[in-house]
């Protein structure tokens, strides 16, 4: 079996049993490629999800629960990884789940929630991993964006404004530290066909049907057409790719 993450270390958010279960299955693709790996999540069941990669794998796994978008909160997930292992090589920055709704209904709290899942958490953690790859001179860093900032489906201003801060520091950050052979490139699926998205076909087939209707191919993405596309950005043998998005939409839209 191919182990192209050997003696490196990952860390991922938005790992934990109700995040739609991509976060789990990147950190259960690195692990198997050979990475020691944490994974984050507000939520308490992301334990689940790292005893799971332990098991699955055999790889050394921890697990860090708090919400990134506190400074706090992505210091003592840092921490902690670099206490038990030394360095960090993979970041993908998972964790997300804006609020979707039509754009006048959003109000304060509702607008900054989505903001913070998606925008905040992924700024922090850049922030306070990029100074352990800059002394190692090498990481790979993925964020996770949106298609939906091409295809304008219903609903989803504030959490393409969101989506779209994200991209914009990837851009930046990639030209930055490209000279540490670290790479910052963002992976943006569109429609993920997850659980909760089959439960939404269920309870609310004519807008499941609207978000289905802009692709072409007909389906939302699956959850491991993400998964290899994060592992194949976190290689080391990618590291001429860097600022770019790749979108995964099914052909929904194609510059």
């Amino acid at each position: 079996m191919s182990r192209p993450y050997e003696g490196q270390v990952a860390l991922v958010t938005g790992a934990g049993k109700g995040t739609g279960g991509v976060g789990r299955a990147i950190a259960l693709a690195l692990a198997a490629g050979g990475a020691r790996v944490m994974v984050s999540d507000v939520d308490p069941r992301v334990a689940e999800t790292a005893a799971e990669v332990r098991a699955d794998t055999g790889t050394d796994t921890l697990h860090h629960v708090g919400s990134l978008a506190e400074e706090t909160n992505v210091s003592q997930m840092v921490d902690q990884t670099m206490a038990a292992w030394g360095r960090i090589d993979i970041l993908v920055n998972n964790a997300g789940g804006g609020i979707i709704r039509p754009f006048l209904e959003h109000d304060a709290a509702s607008l900054t929630e989505t903001l913070a899942r998606n925008l905040w958490t992924a700024i922090w953690c850049c922030h306070k991993v990029l100074p352990h790859m800059v002394r190692r001179n090498y990481g790979r860093i993925v964020n996770i964006g949106a298609d939906s900032l091409r295809t304008g489906i219903p609903n989803h201003a504030g959490y393409n404004a969101a989506k779209g801060g994200v991209i914009g520091m990837s851009v930046a950050l990639a030209r930055d530290f490209a000279a540490h052979d670290i790479t910052i490139n963002t992976v943006s699926p569109c429609l993920i066909n997850t659980a909760r998205f089959q439960a939404l076909k269920v309870s609310d087939p004519a807008l499941a049907g609207r978000f289905e209707g802009v692709i072409p191919k007909g389906r939302g993405v699956a959850i491991g057409e993400v998964v290899d596309a994060v592992c194949f950005l976190a290689r080391r043998e990618t590291g001429f790719i860097t600022g770019q998005e790749i979108s995964i939409n099914g052909g929904s839209a194609m510059p």
